[in-house]
């Protein structure tokens, strides 16, 4: 049993979060209701997400006091009476989805979308705005629900602890980045671009090359984020060199298209400008994936676009229309795949493949780990565009076994 303090990453304001005491948590669900089905957790990772700072930007509807973070991974110490396949001091990986198991939708392993859980929509998450309530968990402690069914245990806790640099990221950045390759269609001797340069590109090319990949490009204009693209072993794409992405594909692969494509930027998307500095445009990304994507090609697409964003330059964007060029994928008969990605098809395994030391994820998207209390500035690093992803260590157990 733990104490009943507790303290966590709380959003205030656009540009603003803080690190404040809070409740510690309970067995209920957000409407209030008592449920037995749910497990507490002592956080041992908690990761800050490129989706975390959209909310944190203003570019969503999130509400001032919410606690952040849904990428999480922790140890029990206290569960529900009807949590029967987890014991006291078991170290889990936590989906960022919440899904109840039971709906049509989760038995059809699609998890994202679970029907149950969110009182205003299909799918929920922690800490993350319009999906459900659901208390974050960059945090001392949290509670999970529906335990049996959402979280994965790691067979060999001591083994695990080794590896938690790497296992954090099973919680989201990893399982994401590699739905986007299996929806683009990755395998064997594919031509690869991934669009954005961040964790979850870095991690969707890490995922297109254990899939198979001949070669893998990775675009982005942030020159930082580039050059540690190229040191973990992908193409760099300089997109501040001109705006001609078939030109820059065929700089490297000899033709101007690639077999399959994965979208990691979503709608904050940025295109250069006639002054060369960038500018948002939110369908420039998509836009360019259907130009270079080959007839019949594939496109993944796991970065997050919003209904609604009040930080929109253009109206139409604010309530998630884009000026996209459908008619161009239609006649090149591409398969475009969106969507919230179900971590439980992926996670156990990429934990197997981490475990077996064959996706050395922490080094491929240069995880740092940070205290509970820096996490204000590890939003502002990351927002900054370092070449890194933020881990954030509650309890200093990791910094204990460095």
């Amino acid at each position: 049993m733990a104490s009943n303090s507790n303290r966590g990453v709380v959003y205030l304001k656009p540009g603003h979060v803080e690190v404040q005491n809070i409740d510690f948590p309970a067995f209920r669900n957000p409407a209030g209701r008592s449920i037995d089905h749910g497990v507490i957790l002592r956080v041992v990772t908690t990761n800050i997400c490129g989706s975390d700072q959209h909310m944190v930007r203003g570019r969503t509807t999130a509400p001032a006091g919410m606690v952040l973070g849904h990428e999480i991974t922790g140890e029990v110490i206290e569960k529900g009476r009807d949590v029967e396949y987890l014991k006291i001091g078991d170290l889990v990986s936590v989906p960022f989805n919440v899904a109840c198991g039971r709906c049509r939708t989760c038995r059809e392993g699609d998890t994202g979308v679970c029907l149950h859980v969110n009182s205003d929509r299909a799918g929920g998450a922690f800490g993350y705005v319009d999906m459900g309530g659901w208390i974050g968990g960059q945090a001392k402690y949290v509670m999970v629900p529906y335990a049996d069914f959402n979280l994965l245990k790691f067979p060999d806790k001591a083994h695990a602890m080794e590896k938690i640099r790497d296992l954090t990221c099973l919680s989201d950045i990893l399982p994401t980045g590699f739905h986007g390759a299996v929806t683009a269609k990755v395998g064997v001797g594919s031509t690869v671009y991934v669009a954005g340069a961040g964790p979850v590109g870095l991690a969707a090319a890490a995922s297109a090359r254990i899939l198979g990949a001949a070669a893998v490009l990775i675009g982005d204009m942030n020159q930082e984020r580039l050059a540690h693209a190229r040191n973990v072993g992908f193409e760099p794409i300089d997109l501040t060199r001109h705006d001609r992405l078939g030109e820059l594909v065929a700089d490297v692969l000899g033709v101007p298209e690639v077999d399959c494509a994965i979208d990691c930027v979503g709608f904050e998307a940025k295109a250069q400008g006639t002054d060369g500095k960038a500018v948002e445009a939110p369908a420039v990304v998509l836009n360019g994936l259907m130009e270079i994507t080959r007839a019949a090609g594939a496109i993944g697409i796991p970065g997050l676009y919003v209904t609604d964003d009040p930080g929109a330059k253009e109206q139409a964007a604010k309530q998630g229309n884009l000026n996209l060029r459908l008619g161009l994928g239609w006649a090149k008969s591409h398969a475009l795949h969106t969507g919230q990605t179900p971590v439980l098809k992926y996670n156990r395994q990429l934990m197997q493949a981490i475990l077996w030391d064959r996706l050395p994820i922490a080094k491929i998207v240069n995880v740092k780990v940070i205290d509970l209390e820096q996490a204000p500035e590890g939003y502002k690093s990351f927002d900054a565009g370092v070449a890194s992803k933020f881990v954030i260590d509650p309890h200093g157990q990791l910094a204990k076994a460095a």
